[in-house]
């Protein structure tokens, strides 16, 4: 039977739109669904200020009256314009099986749409910003995902390369096994540091503390994001970082929110969260009413850091600041019985910060790429 493509226009219809990969991956074993509260707020344009400097469509694939795909379409006009580019991105994208007749329709109708609106490109799986989920996994199907990533099935990117995608940009993710104590001379490096007098560690005992030093180090990140040129992000204004705020607010753990000042000046950051994946996949992603009672449990059982965000000033690199959040981060975990660390993404061209991962000890272990295609060919999609 003939797949269609509709766009979905009412609540009924984003409904079916995010429900949709808990059916398609019900026999998925690793597989890690949201959090459905999560995803509501999310494809909300009152709640989610991105809609207002993105155009998007969301698009579902029908083979007579059943749903077997779903896709998001996604221009970023601000990204675009501070990039001097014109790329669309999409996301989402899911089907039942590596079946043509279903993607081929669902990924012509994105390039089509972008095409409409003038674009020379599209990339992804990438969504509003870096801090969405992006890139299909390639590596690394045998270990539990994270939250914010992507997990497919090993054949999707085999079939968006059938399609004419090419590789963008590939994100590597660390595995590091915390050792029982850290190496002499990097205990005496971390001390001589601190007896220099001029840095001093942030610690947060509390989430109004955290709340306190939230904006310093989201305009860092805003800084130091901007001069690595970290693939996808935009400087983050006052409104979304008080977005980003309320996002994770609930979930951070304030032993793992650590910081180096130098007098009142945020000059390095990082952010970790106890791997609660265990509790939000006994949850079924339902939050309300007793999920997040599954998902707090986890929080305190985990054994496994997620390393969410972090950044250093630039013209302080170099100077032992890494070293400072790295043994800091070290005693907090291991005090909280965590033996693991997973970086999260971390570009494959960022060697700065890959270096920090291995100088710890990390392998990689999970891979995801983010694909592209030049909207100039095959524009038929044969």
């Amino acid at each position: 039977m003939e797949v269609t493509v509709r766009q979905v226009t009412c609540r009924r219809d984003l409904k079916k739109f995010i429900f949709l990969p808990e059916k398609i991956h019900a026999h998925h074993r690793n597989w890690l669904p949201p959090i459905y509260l999560d995803e509501w707020s999310y494809f909300d344009p009152e709640k989610n200020k991105a809609f207002a400097h993105c155009d998007t469509t969301l698009l579902l694939a029908l083979r007579g009256s059943e749903i077997v795909g779903r896709i998001m379409g996604i221009i970023d006009r601000r990204h675009n314009r501070l990039k001097s580019k014109k790329d669309a991105r999409f996301a989402c994208l899911e089907s039942f099986e590596e079946d043509d007749a279903v993607l081929k329709p669902l990924l012509e109708s994105v390039e089509n749409w972008a095409r409409g609106k003038g674009m020379d490109r599209i990339v992804g799986p990438f969504g509003f910003s870096d801090q969405d989920p992006s890139g299909f996994l390639i590596e690394g199907f045998e270990h539990p995902p994270t939250i914010s990533t992507y997990y497919n099935y090993d054949w999707m990117p085999r079939a968006l390369e059938l399609r004419g995608y090419e590789k963008e940009i590939d994100y590597v993710t660390y595995r590091i096994e915390w050792p029982a104590d850290f190496p002499d001379r990097y205990c005496r490096m971390y001390d001589r540091i601190l007896k220099r007098g001029s840095l001093e560690i942030v610690r947060i005992y509390k989430k109004k503390e955290a709340r306190i030093w939230a904006k310093p180090a989201f305009r860092l990140m805003n800084e130091s994001y901007a001069e690595e040129e970290i693939y996808g992000f935009s400087p983050l204004d006052d409104e979304e970082m008080d977005l980003l705020l309320r996002r994770y607010m609930s979930l951070v753990d304030s032993r793992f929110l650590l910081g180096v000042k130098k007098k009142n000046e945020l000059l390095g950051f990082v952010i970790g969260i106890p791997d609660f994946s265990p509790g939000i996949r006994r949850a079924r992603g339902r939050f309300l009413p007793f999920g997040f009672l599954k998902i707090l449990l986890s929080m305190k059982k985990a054994e496994q850091l997620v390393l969410l965000l972090g950044a250093i000033k630039k013209e302080y690199r170099g100077l032992g600041i890494d070293l400072l959040l790295m043994m800091e981060l070290w005693k907090s975990s291991r005090k909280a019985g965590m033996r693991v660390v997973d970086t999260h993404h971390q570009m494959e061209t960022n060697r700065k910060m890959r270096a920090v991962s291995e100088w710890a000890g990390g392998t990689v272990y999970k891979r995801h790429r983010v694909y592209r295609k030049d909207l100039g060919k095959n524009r038929s999609g044969s």
